[in-house]
């Protein structure tokens, strides 16, 4: 009657089971009244993709050239951030991922990353080389600048004072690099994953691959974006059915 969302809804009946539930432990109810009170079933969101145009300008911010092609001079965290925009489209890991690998986890010979995902789990990533030329040309010029001598780190993304490249920092970098494209910052890193995700799957790439690409332990999470991708949908309309 109030107008709450959903998600507040359940936060206020998550509130009431936990103080139900003490009032029991302490004696003061012999029994929780609230043991048969259900939630409310979270409505499905689709995914954000971010437009080609706009990921393209959201990846001139720090790079090498702007948009229309005119080079420009990077500096160490120009780089350093190019680097992670770059990875973080060109493999879909999430800000966490990202964040957590160290220099040895990048294999160049192979053009791949190794990422450890939700409860440790390992999966191999392929990466192309535009990707590939950004990090090279961090772990050459802009990394040995962030580094301290007195901060020993095996971390693959430095900060200003030579710590790991913290998740939250990578948010809050995104979220400047938007101001900077001239984007109104309605997109999170985490829309670079969605954004991967869509482009494979309009690209021809099977919903199994994605799915390992990006983690998932059920293919019903990587299906939410074959709703993102009607040309996927109609690829694999015209490829199996009989008639297509």
């Amino acid at each position: 009657a109030a107008g709450y969302e959903r998600t507040t809804i359940n936060r206020h009946l998550s509130a009431i089971r936990g103080f139900f539930g003490w009032m029991v432990v302490a004696g003061y109810l012999p029994n929780d009244p609230t043991t048969t009170l259900g939630g409310l079933k979270k409505q499905a969101r689709l995914p954000r993709k971010i437009p080609p145009a706009e990921m393209a300008r959201i990846l001139a911010v720090h790079g090498p050239t702007e948009v229309g092609g005119t080079m420009r001079e990077q500096d160490a965290s120009d780089m350093r951030d190019q680097a992670v925009l770059e990875l973080l489209y060109a493999s879909g890991c999430r800000v966490s991922e990202a964040s957590g690998l160290d220099v040895g986890d990048i294999d160049f010979n192979r053009h791949q990353v190794k990422v450890f995902g939700k409860g440790g789990k390992e999966r191999i990533i392929p990466l192309h080389d535009i990707s590939l030329a950004s990090l090279r040309a961090y772990l050459a010029s802009a990394r040995p600048t962030l580094a301290k001598p007195d901060k020993p780190q095996t971390a693959l993304f430095l900060s200003t004072r030579g710590n790991r490249y913290s998740a939250d920092a990578i948010r809050k970098m995104f979220l400047k690099t938007q101001q900077a494209a001239g984007l109104p910052g309605a997109y999170t890193p985490h829309d670079m994953r969605h954004t991967f995700a869509s482009d494979l799957l309009e690209g021809g790439a099977d919903l199994r691959s994605v799915q390992e690409l990006l983690g998932h332990a059920s293919p019903s999470t990587t299906q939410i974006y074959t709703h993102l991708s009607p040309t996927y949908l109609k690829q694999v309309h015209a490829t199996a059915h009989p008639r297509g």
